[in-house]
């Protein structure tokens, strides 16, 4: 209990006054939800008056409890409890709601807003979040307390709508949750029968609480949710559970107290009105005349979540203090994580891949570096959507996330590293939805880098949480293989073509198509380091050359986006390109090319040289990574005096009309792919040396022309 419990009446003064604060946000904006605040505000008070152990003054302490507004159109329920609660959301930032430069904007942004702990309004989405938080939480606590010392130790609270429940990515995270039993996640279920359009009986009649009592939940109801003891005694409940996570169903009206709104879908994403607000403040007894209106007692009451704070994390600090004496190296290694910070030798293992004219799939040469940088890096965990033998994400030796009442020896076992919470392997079964919305949740709760694995196709059922992890500013890192219809014979079905250029379509999102092994081992360096923002790395199925990187520029160059692999002959001789830097004069075409399509234009500049053709091959990687290099490099990379420029993907061409220019040319995918050999597709589709060739001497004749 973090609040001294009021007397009746206080409490629900304290109530009243989340609600119409909420009422009178929604009001002044004329825009946003009073309904759900108006439903939810006995639950959300009793667990952050009476449960939630938080510290307003430092909304990142590290222990704290995280509470995740799944419902996020009701974020002024958030705002009210945040301002009064003592975070650092003063009044006139509440009567900001939804304004231009405000931190309270229409759904709740944590990269904005101190105290909110995940992005929401999507729903769904934050369900997913707070399973991923549970996971956190598990898994570092198995990984660091030790025996007298459990210094991690938190719930995780969420607060789910109709809409919540109604979302694919809601069921396929409840499944996953209650599989792994995670008993410290925690959701209240505003259970008020009514969405946006309607109520809820038009498309939704199941009985939620079987469904979840069948996913493996402990599952209570509430008929009445504005009994703040039936409330209490529930999550009382909940935190005796030690094997399965909680759901308690509660009954609400939205628009609570509303005489001609209450219990109706008008409530749910309108203002009031004025006239309806005034009601409404008569019928709960509430001043009617005064706007924003916090009693002194209540403010009193509730700003004991500040003093109470403070002295759960002084007494956290304390404890911390006696772990670091008895255990000096795990306490190191976790204040470490807990700041973001990397080893110093994080990367010391990181294979070099020897010159191979067969090279090898980048999707294996990253499963050979992926798994020398978890060795280093503890606190890099992830998985994948049943895939493993496929994106080679597993990490052998480092153990199963599982529950052991759960784990199966004759089932388990792929990691070859036993099971338990401390396992660094999560396996999300077929589910990647909800693997994007989990990991998602793993990064905000801090301490974890978390990573994902499924084929590029699959990027699009994890779509949503990856662009709510751009907006976040959240470290996540997808691995995306089977990267083309280079993959052959599962045909078009499994064969991406949009999703390049969809994918970087995304703000503060990086996409990493590296072309050879070396390049893979760069690029998970990259990933690694990227810190406030997703990265996803692309990789192949099928086999491309390991790059002379004697003869060729430095895989390094990949940190920059785009980079001259091989600069044109400075004679026009059949001699193979020079290294970068060591070309005479500017080329007569530059040839530009991501992931295995490298080598193919490497093969054309040396026919293009028997020709008398001077071309640059240029690797570009990564648009983000070029377009964050300084202008005089970029110019250097692709001379704007240089208009003849090919590029090649086997992708949809979106995009590339940026760096060809208006007489260049892209050889990309402008159809679905086709079921055959990998080899013969890729020849179809005219992804070879002559096709590429002819394409060169193309785009010549234009410029010639133009001239």
């Amino acid at each position: 209990m973090t609040v001294p419990k009021g007397n009746r009446e206080l409490d629900q003064r304290s109530v009243d006054t989340i609600r119409f604060l909420a009422v009178d946000m929604v009001e002044r904006a004329d825009s946003g939800h009073p309904g759900m605040p108006l439903g939810s505000a006995p639950m959300a008070y009793v667990l952050w008056a009476r449960f939630l152990k938080h510290n307003p003054r430092n909304p990142k302490w590290f222990d704290r409890d995280r509470f995740v507004l799944s419902a996020g159109h009701g974020s002024a329920l958030l705002y009210s409890l945040l301002h009064l609660t003592g975070y650092d959301l003063p009044m006139d930032e509440i009567q900001s709601f939804r304004q231009w430069e405000s931190i309270t904007p229409g759904h709740p942004e944590s990269h904005i807003t101190p105290g909110v702990e995940t992005t929401t309004g999507p729903l769904g989405q934050g369900f997913g979040n707070s399973v991923g938080m549970a996971i956190a939480e598990a898994h570092l606590a198995a990984r660091y307390n030790q025996p007298g010392h459990d210094i991690i130790d938190h719930h995780t609270y969420v607060i789910c709508s109709d809409g919540d429940m109604m979302e694919g990515v809601t069921a396929e995270a409840a499944s996953l949750a209650g599989h792994l039993k995670l008993s410290k996640l925690i959701c209240f279920y505003d259970f008020n029968s009514i969405s946006l359009a309607a109520s809820t009986n038009v498309a939704f009649s199941e009985d939620v609480g079987k469904r979840f009592e069948a996913y493996g939940w402990h599952v209570q109801y509430i008929e009445d949710g504005n009994d703040l003891d039936a409330l209490e005694s529930a999550l009382k409940r909940a935190h005796q559970e030690n094997g399965r996570p909680s759901l308690v169903i509660v009954r609400t009206h939205i628009g609570y107290g509303s005489p001609n709104k209450q219990d109706s879908y008008e409530a749910h994403g309108s203002p009031l009105g004025e006239e309806e607000v005034e009601r409404t403040k008569m019928n709960l007894g509430w001043p009617k005349s005064k706007t924003f209106f916090i009693p002194d007692e209540v403010r009193d009451h509730m700003r004991g979540s500040v003093a109470q704070g403070k002295e759960d994390e002084a007494d956290w600090e304390e404890r911390f203090a006696a772990y670091a004496r008895d255990y000096p190296d795990l306490a190191e290694e976790l204040q470490r994580a807990m700041k973001g910070e990397l080893p110093e030798d994080w990367n010391a293992d990181i294979p070099q891949f020897e010159a191979d004219a067969e090279g090898t799939a980048t999707r294996k040469a990253s499963g050979q570096v992926l798994k020398a940088i978890a060795d280093r890096l503890p606190n890099l965990v992830g998985g994948d959507a049943d895939l493993a033998p496929s994106t080679y994400t597993v990490l052998k030796g480092l153990g199963d996330f599982e529950h052991p009442d759960t784990a199966d020896e004759e089932t388990l076992g792929l990691s070859e590293g036993g099971w338990s919470y401390e396992g660094r392997n999560i396996h999300y079964g077929v589910r990647e939805h909800a693997m994007g919305s989990i990991s998602n949740g793993i990064a905000a709760h801090g301490g974890l880098i978390p990573f994902t694995g499924t084929f590029l196709i699959f990027s699009d059922y994890m779509r949503p949480p990856m662009r709510l992890a751009a907006l976040m500013k959240q470290h996540v890192i997808y691995v995306f293989t089977h990267d083309s219809i280079g993959l052959g014979e599962d045909g078009p079905t499994h064969q991406p073509v949009e999703q390049l250029p969809g994918l970087r379509a995304i703000p503060n999102f990086t996409l990493i198509r590296p072309g050879d092994a070396n390049e893979t081992a760069v690029a998970w360096q990259v990933a690694i380091e990227a810190g406030d923002h997703p990265v996803a790395l692309i990789f192949s199925r099928q086999s491309v050359p390991t790059l002379d990187r004697t003869r060729f520029a430095p895989a390094e160059g990949l940190r920059r986006g785009a980079y001259i692999l091989s600069e044109a002959p400075s004679d026009g001789s059949e001699e193979e390109g020079t290294p970068a830097g060591e070309g005479g004069d500017a080329p007569d075409l530059i040839m530009i090319a991501s992931g295995s399509e490298v080598q193919l234009i490497l093969e054309a500049q040396q026919v293009l040289a028997e020709e008398g053709v001077r071309a640059r091959v240029v690797s570009m990687p990564s648009w983000e990574l070029f377009e964050a290099q300084p202008e005089d490099y970029r110019r250097q990379v692709f001379p704007p005096g240089v208009r003849a420029r090919l590029a090649v993907e086997a992708a949809r061409p979106f995009g590339w009309c940026t760096y060809v220019g208006d007489l260049g040319y892209t050889l990309g995918v402008d159809t679905f792919g086709s079921s055959a050999p990998g080899k013969t597709v890729l020849k179809e589709y005219g992804f070879n040396v002559e096709h590429v060739v002819q394409r060169a001497r193309e785009v010549l004749e234009r410029v010639r022309r133009a001239s």
